[in-house]
């Protein structure tokens, strides 16, 4: 498919991603940071969810077909803590949604892309994420995530 670039050209255009899976958003308290998304009508998705390898407790708030993820460390050694010393509270990454990992890993290190490491861990609900690196992005850091196939 393609379409009209804003430079008058066209361009080829392939969407690997299904769609922007989640904004992460760290935060030093889960009540307080969710009382905003609440008064917006908005409520958690199922229970908090501890995820002990990157020592993290994740809120979920469903916005269509995205979530917002409320992330809150839960050791100093947790990267949402060092984010947090450094930046304070606020939008932590962005999430892309892909078919399956593996290949799009190849894919982008093959174009050059930078990773903060290119071996699945596993992330909320039982996905497997990936995550590039902010320099390679632009600032931003960039999480791909693969969701499970239903059972």
């Amino acid at each position: 498919m393609t379409h009209e670039h804003a430079l008058g050209y066209a361009v080829e255009h392939h969407s690997r991603f299904a769609r922007v899976d989640h904004l992460g958003i760290a935060v030093i308290d889960l009540e307080a940071a969710s009382e905003p998304y609440r008064l917006l009508g908005l409520e958690p998705e199922g229970t908090d969810e501890v995820i002990a390898s990157q020592h993290v407790k994740v809120r979920a708030f469903r916005v269509g077909d995205s979530l917002l993820e409320l992330l809150l460390p839960t050791h100093p050694d947790s990267p949402i803590a060092k984010f947090l010393d450094q930046r304070g509270p606020g939008l932590h990454h962005l999430a892309l949604r892909v078919a399956r990992l593996e290949p799009e890993i190849a894919r982008l290190q093959g174009l050059g892309a930078r990773f903060i490491d290119t071996e699945p861990r596993v992330g909320r609900a039982g996905t497997r994420v990936v995550f590039l690196h902010p320099k390679w992005a632009g600032g931003v850091l960039l999480e791909l995530v693969e969701h499970r196939p239903a059972e």
